[in-house]
């Protein structure tokens, strides 16, 4: 909760009230445990603690609770049993200002972005592409830039593959070899992504991002995805949420260090993240994280174990809420290291042995001080939420989506024209250009020369008779005057 005596006030620990330091809370952070330690309560805590502070929270529901967020929670023996620890007076529920989004656009307002928009890094490991074929990809998106061609969404890119494959030629020598087995793998990648529902992802209207940094009233609307289909397809939700934040890198101004931060970014199930993805694409996480908070921006990465986050970025993540471990396995045990020795070390209890000892609600806390320096760790009781702990119904649900500011912008799905368009424009007039240059040619021709009249069949027939009759009657008259000499001679013989 907060107040101005207390700031953002998150935990309580042997020594009073434990709270992130505003101008430090876009350094960034990480919430780690095991599965049923508390992350989940810890992160609806850490949210509503901004929200009341005035600063927007952007959040993914992976099993729908979270949307409880929205609803003013209730007196439990368990809140009474806190109150009386913490030396706190019985509590003002009260739920946050909710936007509901839903890249299906089934349990929220359609959050869509364009295949441009997205980009050949991204989009390539979302089509889980190998290093020829994302090279090949990166020439289609360059081609397509220099034409000025929009890829707007998934038919864009199958006509764009498909032109540059007709036309690889022709491309060869500016851009690079574009084989037709790349543009094929690319092409079956796409329609198996298409299978998993993300037709519905790209499109237009696009998310606004300005709108994640909405407030009602003095308090930060928390936004909550409903990633509970989304999470079906692991990589299309961790490249959608490293979407939003390569998109608020990208698109909003510097702020530097503020009072406060302009928005708090959670990203659950983070080593999704960061599970078989590219150096490539790790760098570019790396640089994001570290640049974002120049402009406002604070991400806390909630996962269960620390090592599954990136020693480069987790050397960024200085304020830090570790729920139990257990140490069952060799990689438990180095998990359990691991998160120990990433804390300034207490000298009163030994933090190995106490991160796997911790109760459910209970958690190893230290955030940065006014001079951006880790505090020493102690060991903490998460505070309550003042909102409903747990999902709300369904038709809660759909009053929250109707109530919204944003009810009717991103609804309705449009199709402008795009690179799908004028190249299939392109396609019929070069056919029909063709069609008409071979007609022409047809006409302008010369004609064949007339063949040779046939004789009648009169004359072919007097002509046989004759070629028969010649050599007979020629030996008929041999012999008649054979027959004259002898005749005359009187048959006599010379002697």
């Amino acid at each position: 909760m907060y107040n101005k005596e207390k700031g953002l006030y998150v935990a309580h620990g042997s020594n009073g009230a434990i709270s992130i330091t505003g101008r430090m809370a876009n350094r960034h952070g990480l919430i780690a445990g095991a599965t049923g330690t508390g992350k989940t309560v810890t992160l609806q805590v850490l949210a509503e603690t901004f929200c009341q502070a005035g600063v927007p929270c952007f959040m993914a529901d992976i099993k729908g609770d979270l949307s409880g967020i929205s609803r003013a929670g209730k007196m439990s023996g368990f809140i009474e049993k806190r109150c009386k620890e913490f030396g706190m007076d019985a509590p003002v529920f009260e739920g946050c200002p909710v936007r509901f989004y839903d890249v299906f656009g089934v349990q929220g307002h359609p959050m869509r972005t364009t295949i441009s928009r997205m980009g050949p890094e991204l989009l390539a490991r979302l089509l889980d592409l190998n290093p020829t074929q994302s090279g090949v990809l990166n020439i289609v998106f360059r081609i397509a830039a220099d034409r000025k061609l929009t890829l707007i969404d998934l038919k864009d890119l199958r006509a764009m593959l498909d032109y540059v494959a007709k036309n690889s030629s022709e491309f060869t020598t500016a851009y690079g070899n574009v084989s037709p087995q790349s543009i094929g793998a690319i092409q079956r990648a796409l329609l198996a992504l298409e299978n998993q529902g993300a037709t519905s992802f790209f499109g237009e209207p696009e998310f606004d991002i300005h709108d994640l940094l909405a407030t009602e009233g003095g308090k930060g609307v928390m936004s909550v995805l409903a990633a509970d289909r989304l999470m079906l397809q692991p990589k299309l939700y961790s490249s959608y949420l490293m979407w939003l934040l390569n998109d608020l890198y990208a698109t909003l101004s510097e702020v530097g260090d503020l009072e406060l931060p302009r928005l708090v970014f959670f990203f659950d199930e983070a080593h999704l993240l960061f599970d078989d993805a590219p150096k490539a694409l790790l760098d570019s996480i790396e640089r994001v994280v570290r640049l974002i908070r120049s402009k406002g921006v604070g991400v806390y990465f909630v996962t269960q174990n620390p090592i599954d986050v990136p020693e480069e970025i987790l050397g960024q993540l200085g304020n830090r809420v570790q729920h139990a471990l257990r140490a069952f396995t060799p990689r438990d045990q180095k998990a359990v290291k691991a998160a120990a020795e990433t804390f300034r070390a207490n000298p009163a209890f030994d933090t190995r042995d106490a991160i796997q000892e911790l109760g459910t609600g209970e958690a190893l806390v230290s955030f940065l001080d006014e001079n951006g320096t880790p505090a020493i760790v102690e060991c903490a009781k998460i505070l309550f939420p003042l909102s409903q702990i747990g999902a709300i119904t369904e038709q809660e649900r759909a009053d929250v989506i109707r109530r919204s500011s944003l009810y009717g912008k991103y609804d309705t799905a449009v199709d402008r024209e795009s690179a799908f368009e004028i190249l299939l424009a392109e396609s019929e007039r070069k056919a029909a250009a063709d069609a008409a240059a071979k007609e022409s040619q047809a006409k302008s021709a010369p004609k064949a020369k007339a063949e040779p009249k046939k004789k009648s069949s009169k004359g072919g027939f007097w002509s046989t008779v004759t070629k028969i009759a010649v050599p007979i009657l020629t030996t008929m008259g041999r012999t008649l005057g054979r027959e004259m000499v002898k005749n005359m001679t009187g048959g006599k013989k010379r002697r």
